[in-house]
Formats: C-alpha cells, structure tokens, sequence
C-alpha cells in the first residue's frame, strides 16, 4: 500500500505513553482513569477479541526504515489513513449537498477513558460517537496473526470500518439499530441489528477503499486480500471456533467471517453507500 500518497490528517490525537506525549490536536486523554464499562447504546467495535498468536510488529516498509523511526512511521499511516478517509466521505456528502464533519482519532497504549467508558490496553478499536471519536491501539495487533498484518491495508481497513460507524451515524444509515438500543431492544444474534450495523460498516469501508484506489491509485499485490483476511478472521463464527468453543449464532455481534467479507466487497465493487442498506436486505 502506497500509503505516502495521502494527505495525513491533523486530527490524531498520540497519547501514548512514551512517544513524548505527542498531542496534535491539543488535547490529552485519559487522565484521571475511572473503572466503568466500556459498553452500552452507541458503542462500535470493530475487533473484540484477538486470537491467541505470537507478536508480530506492524511492517514499515524497507525505504521508510532508513529515514525514520518504526513508531514515527505507525503515527504517519494512521494519520494518512485517515486523513484520505476525510478526503473520500468530504467529497461524497458534498455530492448530496452535506457537510462532513471530520472525527478524531485517539491513538493510545495503556488504559484510557473515553466518553464511551473505559478501554485497557487490550481493547480493539471502536467509536465512540458521543465525542465522534475513533480511538485505535497500535500494540492490540501485535496479537493478531501473522498474516493479518503483512499488508497496511489490514489496518487500514479496520480503520476505515471505525470511520464508517460514524459515516453511518452521520447519514441516518443505521437508524433502526439506534433506535432498538435506545427502546432497550435486543440487537444481538445472527441477523440482528447489530450484526447489521457492522456489517454496513465493513461494507462503508469498502466504499471508500473504491474512491481512495481510483483517486490515488496506492493498493499493491496483496492488499485487498490482507484486508479480507483481517474481516474474514473477526467473523463472529471464526471468532468462536479459535476458541474452541462451539459456534453460537444467538450470540452474534459483528457477523460471519464469511459475510464480512462480502459486504466489504460490495462497498469496495460499488463505490456507492446505497449499496451498503443491510437493514433492507434479508440475505446477509
């Protein structure tokens, strides 16, 4: 992934520990840490649980060793990554006559508070939309298998999904999941609202990895399929089957491996959030 040719973003905010308490946007999290619950209405996640696997660190390339630090390098592609992720949906809500309005990205090491709850070190990444804000843990995907992460556009994809959570929100796309969590509903399970949500979510994630590919043309060899390993690998079933548990769809959340990845697919063949309506569809 040719990721140097995106605009990096100014609205990551590095709070790790360690990196010198690297703050763009002028703002520090996570002081004050509380025990509360990283759960209830509102709440995306895209990983919930990594698999057990050995560590393997994120993979800058071979030129951009020479020239800078590994961990300068992570914060780079994440603040392109989500910097053209602006570009993609700012041009796509002009087109309807809408603004978008730009979310932070919160980069983190240890526990941290957000407005969401609280979220340790070993939580997968989510959005929280009560501060539009995505918050990412670089060290969660030292535990993901090794061939997950080869590619930059594994990550790149898990962040886009995150991004397409409050792309969702933004546009009333996931009205009926909203609205089951605030009348206290069940959401969960195969089929349900939840798996719809992040279902749409992978598949908004698909659309704008089309817009970014036609704009600025970066994906390589292998790309694509880093990223359909990486939803084929959180697939709720997948998930439960690494466990060695028995596969359970009452108690779906995010979807089928197998489903993860053909929603992607659609956004990615499309181009176009409409054919990302998954509350409409009775096949997912």
């Amino acid at each position: 992934m040719l990721w140097t040719k995106a605009r990096r973003s100014d609205n990551v905010n590095d709070t790790r520990e360690g990196k010198d308490a690297r703050t763009l946007t002028g703002k520090t999290l996570g002081a004050g840490l509380a025990v509360v619950v990283l759960a209830g209405a509102g709440l995306y996640s895209t990983l919930d649980t990594a698999p057990d696997s050995p560590t393997s660190p994120l993979p800058p390339t071979a030129t951009a060793l020479s020239i800078a630090p590994a961990e300068d390098l992570q914060l780079k592609f994440v603040q392109s990554v989500l910097g053209d992720t602006e570009d993609t949906w700012k041009q796509l809500f002009a087109q309807t006559g809408r603004h978008y309005p730009q979310p932070e990205l919160t980069l983190y090491n240890n526990d941290i508070l957000s407005d969401c709850g609280y979220a340790s070190s070993g939580s997968g990444p989510f959005y929280c939309p009560s501060n539009q804000q995505v918050y990412l843990n670089l060290e969660f995907f030292k535990k993901l298998e090794p061939h997950s992460v080869i590619a930059d556009f594994a990550l790149a994809y898990i962040i886009a999904h995150e991004i397409g959570h409050h792309v969702q929100l933004e546009l009333g796309l996931s009205a009926p999941f909203e609205k089951a969590l605030l009348d206290q509903q069940p959401v969960s399970g195969d089929g349900g609202l939840e798996v719809r949500a992040e279902l749409q979510a992978d598949c908004l994630a698909g659309v704008w990895a089309h817009h970014a590919q036609r704009r600025l043309d970066w994906l390589e060899p292998g790309d694509i399929e880093a990223a359909l390993n990486t939803a084929e690998m959180f697939g709720d079933d997948h998930l439960q089957r690494s466990r060695n548990a028995p596969v359970r769809p009452e108690i779906f959340s995010h979807g089928t491996s197998k489903q993860r990845v053909n929603w992607f697919k659609t956004g990615f063949a499309s181009g176009l959030s409409e054919a990302c309506d998954t509350f409409a569809t009775g096949n997912l």
